[in-house]
């Protein structure tokens, strides 16, 4: 069993229209709603490829309701943790004219310590005991940064696996609690590192000295139409990404996560997973908005990228 913690879901609505013109009618398309948020993506991806998932967020109002049976449509396990604020949502509105996708992401509501705390303390006893954790997403407004660490934490307690996919100060504090794995981009590696920029020739080194020094066990980063790099203290392995035409991005680092944990929690070896992780990524990048990946192109890019892996 895969658990999932989305502390700031949402539900995202998206539209289309012919052109986006300031100060003007414009007609649009039915609104389109969908479940969203890290940890919510992860579940949505693992459970259309076949996996074995539950979502954990917090949820408030109209919106969190909507939420959950979207959820639950799906056959998605899912644990809503009440709260007092209604459940943000956010907003896409896609100019068919060139093709551009305007996206409006909204802050969130501010949890009380309480409801934080409940959130916190729903893992902990969540049954049956996850072999995986995934903390994936933003955190909501005020929420402290030490939040991610506490569940990383409590996951070394039930003897899981727990992989963060966060950033910034959070991403830092986890990384001295100890995890199993982080996905940073060459974005948040330079910001771990201290550094503005990296050479190619320098990735490995930033991200062994994270390894060594305990932050993580397994280091996966994530380099766009580069793949991803593999590092472990034994290993390090270059993961090719299939040569895609980009549509979106949405989506793709989530896809990439639930591909590699679905792996991972059926007992595959580490390169497989993340090669299988990689495939996910790659699928989403050739859909549009919210769609993530389709299993059938994760399959092809999987098979792809097995045969120009090398050794």
């Amino acid at each position: 069993m895969i658990l999932t913690i989305t502390l700031n879901p949402a539900l995202d609505k998206s539209t289309t229209m012919q052109k986006l013109v300031a100060e003007k009618k414009m007609r649009c398309s039915k609104i389109e709603l969908e479940a969203g948020g890290g940890g919510i993506n992860i579940c949505k991806v693992i459970k259309v490829l076949g996996g074995d998932c539950a979502a954990l967020f917090p949820s408030g109002g109209f919106n969190g309701k909507i939420l959950e049976q979207i959820l639950q449509e799906r056959k998605i396990a899912l644990k809503a943790i009440p709260i007092s604020g209604e459940t943000r949502e956010n907003f896409s509105a896609t100019d068919l004219s060139g093709n551009a996708e305007y996206r409006f992401v909204q802050p969130g509501p501010v949890l009380s310590p309480d409801e934080i705390e409940s959130c916190i303390q729903s893992v902990a006893a969540f049954r049956p005991v996850p072999s995986i954790i995934i903390f994936s997403g933003s955190l909501p407004p005020n929420a402290p940064a030490d939040v991610v660490a506490r569940l990383a934490a409590i996951s070394k307690k039930v003897n899981a696996k727990f992989i963060a996919d966060t950033s910034g100060q959070s991403l830092k504090q986890v990384l001295e609690e100890g995890v199993y794995m982080i996905k940073p981009n060459l974005s948040e590696l330079c910001f771990l590192s201290g550094t503005d920029y990296l050479e190619e020739n320098e990735i490995e080194g930033a991200a062994r000295m994270i390894i060594n020094n305990g932050g993580c066990k397994v280091m996966v980063v994530s380099m766009g139409p580069m793949g991803a790099l593999l590092l472990t203290k034994e290993m390090c392995k270059r993961i090719p990404a299939p040569p895609v035409v980009k549509i979106s991005t949405v989506g793709a680092g989530d896809s990439m996560v639930a591909g590699m944990s679905m792996m991972l929690s059926q007992g595959k070896p580490l390169a497989e997973a993340v090669q299988f992780g990689v495939a996910c990524g790659s699928a989403a990048t050739i859909h549009t908005g919210t769609a993530l990946c389709k299993k059938e192109d994760v399959e092809r890019f999987f098979e792809w990228i097995k045969m120009n892996t090398t050794e």
